[in-house]
């Protein structure tokens, strides 16, 4: 009786062993974790705020690479962008020399990457520059002078607000010349408006305040007045707005270059999508590449305006 006892005993003593072994375990592990919860915690408190700068910085260092990229083609790249330099119609990595493939005449598409963003950025910043330059000037005159000056302006405004600005480029290339200067010029008329309308309202505003009065008061010129005191008061707004034009001016030069409107001259983003339609079905990707350069160079421009935007307007801070 007592052997057959034992035998009994014996599954019930091992399956209680096993469930104390478990539970050793589980609390093994609970200890595990609630010692290693704090150097979690503190590693992600150490490690959040570089998140949070990376995250917030993520736009211009894009544009800090495409700078770099292009800085560095002569020696990214053998090749010069409008010369043949292999077989044509090479694909992607089909060829170590050509490794990101040949167009239709056999002009190497790294090489026009590297160099066509040249020409996007100088079209884009050189744009931007006019556009900053008649539009500041028209806005501080409207919104300081007021009167009849401002109603003038005003009309003035209104009058290249009512016509397309892609159209008005289009017309000033087509006029004159495509060259580099002229769809710099022509983009850079047809994009002023904008800009003159935030200056004279910022002029408003900040004319208004009383250390203008007090200006005013000690014998200063409207010149000094308005490019000393008031100019620099509405820089962050058009500063923000600056970038957004950069972006606007890339994007009208690819159009232009799309419908043939282009320097043919020079390389650039917008010919290379040009010159690929013709081959849209079989070599997509001599139009897939520059597009995509276009996209992110463009959405790294509007998030820089975006942090510059949160960065200078004091409402998003409340």
């Amino acid at each position: 009786m007592n052997t057959y006892t034992r035998s009994l005993s014996s599954p019930a003593k091992a399956a209680s062993i096993g469930t104390a072994a478990d539970n050793a375990s589980t609390q093994s592990i609970a200890l595990a974790q609630q010692r290693y919860k704090p150097l979690k915690a503190t590693l992600f408190t150490m490690i959040r705020p570089l998140l949070r700068i990376l995250f917030q910085l993520n736009g211009l260092l894009l544009l800090l690479a495409i700078l770099a990229l292009t800085a560095c083609a002569s020696w990214l790249t053998a090749h010069d962008p409008l010369d043949m330099a292999g077989m044509p119609l090479l694909r992607p990595w089909q060829d170590a020399a050509h490794w990101l493939g040949t167009d239709s005449m056999g002009r190497d598409v790294w090489a026009g990457l590297l160099y066509g963003a040249r020409t996007s950025l100088l079209i884009g910043v050189g744009a931007a520059a006019i556009s900053l330059s008649v539009g500041m000037t028209v806005g501080l005159c409207a919104g300081y002078f007021g009167g009849w000056v401002e109603q003038g302006l005003n009309r003035l405004t209104a009058l290249f607000q009512t016509i397309p600005a892609f159209l008005l480029v289009i017309v000033l290339v087509t006029i004159y010349r495509p060259t580099l200067s002229t769809i710099i010029l022509a983009i850079g008329l047809a994009s002023w408006p904008e800009i003159a309308r935030l200056t004279r309202a910022e002029c408003r505003r900040i004319k208004a305040l009383e250390f203008i009065q007090a200006a005013r008061c000690a014998g200063f010129s409207h010149r000094h007045i308005m490019i000393r005191e008031i100019l620099p008061n509405a820089l962050p707004s058009i500063i923000v707005s600056s970038s957004i034009l950069i972006a606007h001016a890339i994007l009208m030069e690819s159009g232009l270059a799309f419908l043939g409107l282009s320097d043919p001259n020079v390389a650039s983003w917008g010919a290379m999508i040009s010159s690929g339609r013709e081959q849209l079905s079989s070599a997509w990707y001599l139009t897939a590449i520059p597009g995509v350069a276009i996209a992110f160079t463009v959405l790294a421009f509007n998030h820089l305006g975006d942090q510059l935007n949160d960065r200078f307007n004091p409402r998003q801070r409340i």
